[in-house]
């Protein structure tokens, strides 16, 4: 069965922002370019620029609702980041430079309670992804709108976070691609386990407020998860409207 590539997105700043590209060049072994390659570690964290750390180590949606609400912008020559929320306004920085601007910027929807922003954590060749390897999300469009179904909701695909959205497989098929691989645009990528998913779902991008049981609603399929973590075998262009089919 074919399918293609309907949108692309990356998230320059774990869990702070979502940006759209037409394009990208993904590398063997390698995240998406400029996805999630910044995280923004809390003052209890452990993590450092040397590995991967767990998402337990940073401020994420899960604990702060209206991060969701983030869109980004990331310029590949310069390294600049630019963020835009609707109650925070605009701010552009370096990561890689000096931390405060953002962390001033973005304190006042902190939750006092929560552990506070501290420090950007990078680590060289990959981003810091939900998972121990560093995965592209791959989702389906009709799973997505078997979720909607059950809601009885529109629904942002911005919930799910997701890299490459492929429409023209049937629902919740992407579950046996497992042990398979799949060509989009001239990359392979082979699907290593499901995204299982929490309460981050639940909140609405546009205004950082939960709104919906998105969960719950997994929970009818019988399982909690969304899209497939997969692992750049091939690299290579894809672009939207680039063809996708299991090999």
């Amino acid at each position: 069965m074919m399918a293609k590539v309907t949108s692309l997105w990356r998230h320059p700043i774990k869990s702070h922002g979502r940006e759209a590209v037409y394009s990208t060049t993904l590398i063997a072994g390698q995240t998406m370019p400029g996805d999630r390659a910044w995280a923004v570690a809390h003052d209890a964290s452990k993590a450092d620029d040397t590995a991967w750390s767990p998402c337990a180590n940073f401020n994420r949606v899960s604990k702060v609702p209206q991060l969701m609400a983030m869109t980004a912008t990331l310029d590949d020559a310069t390294g600049l980041v630019s963020l835009t929320h609707p109650e925070l306004g605009n701010i552009t920085f370096n990561p890689d430079g000096e931390a405060q601007p953002f962390l001033d910027w973005v304190q006042p929807i902190m939750p006092s309670e929560r552990a506070q922003s501290k420090r950007f954590v990078k680590v060289p060749n990959r981003g810091m992804t939900d998972s121990d390897f560093p995965s592209v999300t791959i989702c389906n469009t009709a799973s997505h709108r078997a979720v909607e179904r059950k809601l009885g909701m529109d629904m942002s695909p911005h919930r799910w976070r997701g890299n490459i959205w492929l429409d023209g497989f049937p629902e919740w098929e992407e579950f046996e691609w497992i042990g398979r691989d799949i060509q989009i645009g001239d990359a392979i990528l082979r699907p290593q386990e499901r995204t299982d998913r929490c309460p981050a779902t639940n909140t609405n991008p546009e205004t950082g407020l939960p709104d919906a049981d998105v969960v719950s609603a997994l929970d009818s399929f019988g399982h909690r998860d969304f899209s497939m973590r997969a692992l750049v075998i091939k690299g290579g262009s894809i672009e939207i409207g680039s063809k996708a089919e299991l090999i």
